[in-house]
């Protein structure tokens, strides 16, 4: 009985967490996406902020570990910035 119990209430959990973490991803992509295509724009600083803070609500409601999302945010902000500094050099 415990393992039927455990099962749902970890399907309980799944189905919570799933479009908070299907947000962050989508943001993740939409962000690198921008940055590929024109790294100086609005809209590639605007996807960069929308997808850190996805990450830091995903954080906080305990669907990513803080570090994951973090770490993610230094990713997408590091390639923002390289991006931007070879489109200047």
């Amino acid at each position: 009985m415990p393992a039927a119990k455990a099962r749902r209430v970890a399907e309980r959990k799944a189905a919570r967490n799933r479009p908070v973490r299907t947000l962050a991803r989508n943001r993740v992509a939409a962000a690198r996406a921008a940055i590929v295509e024109d790294p100086a724009s609005d809209e590639a600083e605007q996807a960069v902020k929308a997808a850190q803070s996805a990450l830091a609500e995903a954080a906080n409601k305990g669907v990513l570990h803080p570090n994951n999302a973090a770490r993610r945010v230094s990713r997408l902000t590091r390639q923002l910035n390289r991006a931007r500094a070879s489109q200047d050099s």
